[in-house]
């Protein structure tokens, strides 16, 4: 098995609307597990297959359940990213 390149990923800004502001905390560690957990186990990104890629991702969008919990919040918002990682 090839093991996976290093990857160091860096959110500068995730902006979220409509949300409670006392779950912004639970939404980003949701976000980060779930990246993580994403990027190890699937194969790596076409987005991130090149050395050195600084790209941007910008408008990533996603819908939610009325009354969804932070962790499945945080959990769509890593999918909706990993998605657009494949561009």
């Amino acid at each position: 098995m090839k093991p996976q390149p290093c990857i160091n990923l860096h959110i500068e800004e995730l902006m979220l609307h409509g949300f409670a502001s006392g779950d912004r905390h639970h939404i980003s560690e949701a976000v980060q597990q779930e990246l993580a957990r994403l990027l190890a186990e699937q194969p790596l990104p076409t987005g991130l297959a090149k050395p050195a890629n600084s790209g941007a991702l910008d408008g990533v969008s996603f819908r939610v359940a009325n009354g969804a919990k932070p962790a499945v919040i945080g959990t769509q918002i890593a999918a909706a990213i990993h998605g657009g990682l494949k561009l």
